[in-house]
C-alpha cells in the first residue's frame, strides 16, 4: 500500500515509554473496549449458569490479552488489540446447543491451525492479500469497517437499560469530551498533548460521573465477585471433534479473517507502517495462534478490534508497548474477577459514545488512503457499492435470515464481510481502463 506521511502520530509504534506511561496508555484501550459483549450473548444463547457465565467472560478476557500480546510482540509487531470476534456467534451458539460444549472446542482447534499455516510455513496469506487487495480495495475497507461499526454503538446506547434520553445525554458528554480534549490537543502544546494523550480515560471518567447523577451506574457485582482465579484448559468439557461442525468453523474463519484484515488496514493507515508479505503472513500466523490459545482456554475467536484502531489516530499513541502493557492488564482481569466485574460496570452509553467518535476515525483514515486515487466509473462503483451493500445489510431486519441456510446467515450476519466481498469481487470483474 503506498503511503503517506502521518502527522497525527505522538508516540510512534516503536517507540521506548516508561512503564507507567504504558500502563496508563494501554488501560485506556482496555477501558474503551465492549469485549465482554459477544461472550455476555453467546452465555445467553447457551444457557449458561451465572457462575459459568461469569468464568466465560473472564476466560475471554485472559485470552484476549494472550492473544494480543502474541500479536503486537511476534505476529504483526504493530498496535492491534485482539477482542472476541462477533461473527462466530451464531455458529458457536447453534454447535454448543446441538453438540455440547466440547463440540465448541473441538471445532475452534483445527481452524485456528489453518489460519496460523496459511502465514507460517505456507506463506499463501500476504500473496492473497497482495493479489487482491489494492489500495482502492483496502481504503473501502477501511471505510466499510468504521460505517459498519456505527450502528453497532448507537443501537447500544438506544437499547441500554434506562431511559433513552438520558442515555442519549450521557453518550453525548462522553463524546463531547472525547472531542474536546482531542481538540485541546492540536491547538495547545504542552498540557494539550497530555490532554490528547489521556483523552479517552478523562472522557470515561467524566462520562462514567455524568451517569452516575442519573442512577445509572452499578458497581455492587465488584462485591460479589472473588478476588483471584486460576484458569484451566477446556473449563467447559473435553473437545469433540465433529467434521460438520469443524467445517462450518472454518468457514467462519476465513470471514473472521476478511474482517480482521480491514483492521489491520487500518493500523497499517494510521501508524504510516506498510503492510509487506512478511508482516501480512506473521500477522495471519498470530491472528491463527492467538484462536488456538484462546479455544484452549474456553475462550471465543479472536480478532483485530477496530475501535482499538481508531483509538490510535484519536490519542496519538501507536506505541507496542502501550498495546502490550493493555494486554498484560487483560491477563490480570482474566485472573482477578473483582477487576474484570469493575470493567462490565462502566455504562454502555459511555462507552459506545467514544464508540461512536472513534468508528468517524476509522472512516477518515479510509478516505486518506483513497485520496489519491482517480475517481472514474469503474473506482466509483468499486468504492460506492460496497459501502451501499454494507450499510443495506446493517439494516436488513433478523427474521429475513430465520429461513436462510446456515452458510447464508453466518455471511449476513456480518455486514462488514459483505462489504469487503463485495469490493475485492467488483475489483476483480471490472474491467480496468486503458
Amino acid at each position: 500500500m503506498e503511503k503517506q506521511n502521518n502527522s497525527n502520530i505522538i508516540v510512534g509504534v516503536n517507540d521506548k515509554i516508561s512503564f507507567g506511561k504504558a500502563l496508563l496508555l494501554g488501560m485506556q484501550h482496555v477501558l474503551a473496549m465492549d469485549l465482554y459483549i459477544a461472550p455476555i450473548i453467546i452465555a445467553g444463547l447457551l444457557s449458561l449458569s451465572t457462575e459459568n457465565t461469569s468464568f466465560f467472560i473472564q476466560m475471554c478476557f485472559l485470552a484476549t490479552g494472550l492473544a494480543t500480546l502474541i500479536q503486537t510482540g511476534f505476529g504483526i509487531k504493530l498496535p492491534v488489540v485482539q477482542g472476541p470476534s462477533y461473527v462466530p456467534i451464531g455458529a458457536i451458539a447453534a454447535i454448543g446447543g446441538k453438540l455440547g460444549m466440547g463440540a465448541i472446542a473441538g471445532s475452534l482447534i483445527p481452524g485456528a491451525i489453518l489460519i496460523s499455516l496459511l502465514g507460517y510455513p505456507l506463506k499463501w496469506f500476504a500473496k492473497a492479500v497482495k493479489k487482491f487487495i489494492p489500495p482502492i480495495v483496502g481504503g473501502t475497507v477501511i471505510i466499510i469497517v468504521g460505517i459498519s461499526l456505527m450502528p453497532v454503538g448507537m443501537n447500544s446506547i438506544y437499547n441500554a437499560e434506562g431511559d433513552i434520553g438520558i442515555n442519549i445525554l450521557i453518550a453525548a458528554i462522553s463524546a463531547g469530551v472525547l472531542v474536546l480534549c482531542m481538540l485541546l490537543g492540536r491547538k495547545m502544546h504542552g498540557i494539550g498533548t497530555f490532554f490528547r494523550l489521556v483523552s479517552v480515560i478523562v472522557a470515561i471518567l467524566i462520562g462514567t460521573i455524568s451517569a452516575s447523577f442519573f442512577g445509572a451506574v452499578d458497581f455492587s457485582p465488584v462485591k460479589n465477585a472473588a478476588w483471584f482465579s486460576l484458569p484451566s484448559f477446556f473449563p467447559f468439557g473435553k473437545p469433540v471433534f465433529n467434521i460438520s461442525a469443524i467445517l462450518s468453523i472454518a468457514f467462519v474463519y476465513f470471514i473472521i479473517l476478511i474482517e480482521t484484515t480491514g483492521t489491520w488496514f487500518v493500523v497499517s493507515t494510521v501508524t504510516d507502517h506498510e503492510l509487506d508479505e512478511k508482516r501480512l503472513n506473521r500477522a495471519s500466523f498470530g491472528e491463527g495462534l492467538g484462536c488456538l490459545v484462546g479455544s484452549l482456554f474456553g475462550s471465543t475467536p479472536m480478532t483485530g478490534y477496530s475501535s482499538n484502531a481508531g483509538l490510535l489516530a484519536i490519542t496519538g499513541v501507536a506505541s507496542r508497548m502501550a498495546i502490550m502493557a493493555g494486554g498484560g492488564i487483560l491477563i490480570c482481569l482474566g485472573l482477578i474477577p473483582k477487576l474484570s466485574a469493575a470493567i462490565t460496570c462502566i455504562p454502555e452509553p459511555v462507552i459506545n459514545g467514544i464508540f461512536g467518535i472513534v468508528c468517524v476515525a476509522i472512516v477518515t483514515n479510509g478516505m486518506k488512503v483513497i485520496q489519491p486515487i482517480y475517481i472514474n466509473d469503474r473506482s466509483m462503483m468499486i468504492i460506492g457499492i460496497p459501502i451501499l451493500l454494507t450499510i443495506a445489510v446493517t439494516i436488513l431486519p433478523k427474521e429475513v435470515l430465520n429461513n436462510t441456510p446456515e452458510w447464508v446467515n453466518y455471511v449476513l450476519s456480518s455486514s462488514m464481510t459483505i462489504g469487503a466481498l463485495a469490493a475485492l469481487i467488483l475489483n476483480l470483474i471490472i474491467p480496468k481502463e486503458k
